[in-house]
């Protein structure tokens, strides 16, 4: 079944993954459609995602979630029709009502109801914004301690910053890199000065990369 290189980079531009943040049964669906790694220059997002994806395809039977997501993107999934929308958000309000009367208590009425939608949009908080970030680290050799490495990554501690799942990935001659994944705030950390941070832990660490990075 042929892919849709065009829709699948469109939709990888914003996102690491075809669905959530994590990789799933949507991404290994997509990833055995393509025979062959994809080109760069005319797909740069899909060829960073699988290149990316390639590294879990010794984990593809255990990676959780549905392959229906993956097959909006390959030639032969049907494309479901739109549903209607069953109801109105919250955050809607008809301002203008279905009364084409101007008379004055219409008026009132009209003015009222802007009134209370833009006090209702005025005290909504704002989220702050936050990324997941796949941060991944090299050692020295294949002699680092990599349990010792993944503990001195973890002891660095910033404000917006929140520690996640982690794994290690061969790379080739007996070393395997640290994969990482962190939720950071957008306004607090600044991935730069985290990688510095990184950088310090010089008895441990050679390089350290951003692999992939959403916003939420």
């Amino acid at each position: 079944m042929s892919v849709d290189f065009s829709k699948l980079e469109s939709h990888l531009k914003t996102r690491s993954y075809v669905e959530g943040y994590t990789p799933s049964q949507a991404d290994v669906a997509v990833f055995k459609a393509i025979s062959s790694a994809p080109d760069a220059s005319a797909n740069p997002n899909v060829a960073r995602w699988y290149s990316h994806i390639k590294s879990y395809e010794s984990e593809f039977v255990s990676l959780s979630g549905s392959s229906s997501a993956g097959e909006a993107f390959l030639g032969g999934a049907a494309k479901a029709a739109a549903p209607e929308k069953a109801e109105e958000d919250d955050d809607e309000v008809d301002l203008f009502g279905s009364d084409d009367e101007e008379d004055a208590e219409a008026e009132r009425i009209k003015a009222e109801r802007v009134a209370a939608y833009n006090a209702k949009k005025a005290n909504k908080p704002k989220a702050a914004a936050k990324s997941v970030v796949t941060f991944e680290v090299k050692p020295w050799d294949d002699e680092t301690d990599m349990a010792e490495l993944e503990k001195a990554v973890r002891s660095i501690e910033m404000e917006g910053l929140v520690w996640g799942a982690s794994k290690l990935v061969p790379i080739g001659y007996g070393i395997k890199k640290l994969q990482i994944t962190l939720v950071v705030e957008d306004e607090l950390v600044s991935l730069d000065e985290l990688q510095e941070k990184v950088a310090e832990l010089e008895d441990y660490v050679q390089s350290s990369d951003i692999a992939a990075m959403q916003k939420l």
